[in-house]
């Protein structure tokens, strides 16, 4: 794994557990909206916006940069709007990137031809 590959795919894993804990507040304010008098939803909707689409920008770059197939790219966006999701990407993002430094390794030292 390249430079820029391991680049876009950490930006993802720094991105996916905000924007589910942002998802996780904004559903809670919605909640809250409408048995309360407390109104937080267009404040943490703007937060979410935000993270949500800085999310879909570097899944795409690291779908562009990993040839990540299309089912794939589809189980990382899907999990990017489910509740708990981004917290389940950010455990198999991580789980890839130790697994490819490991292969980087090996093949480095001549151990397999990964």
């Amino acid at each position: 794994m390249d430079i820029k590959t391991a680049s876009a795919l950490h930006r993802l894993r720094l991105v996916s557990g905000p924007e589910a804990v942002s998802f996780l507040l904004l559903l809670v304010c919605s909640v809250l909206k409408r048995t309360t008098e407390f109104n937080a939803v267009p404040v943490m909707g703007a937060i979410h916006g935000v993270l949500f689409i800085l999310y879909v920008i570097f899944w795409l770059d690291a779908w562009n940069r990993t040839k990540w197939d299309v089912g794939t790219a589809a189980v990382y966006f899907v999990l990017s709007v489910v509740p708990f999701g981004g917290f389940f990407a950010d455990r198999k993002l991580k789980r890839a990137a130790a697994d490819a430094v490991i292969a980087s390794r090996a093949r480095r030292e001549g151990t397999v031809n990964a």
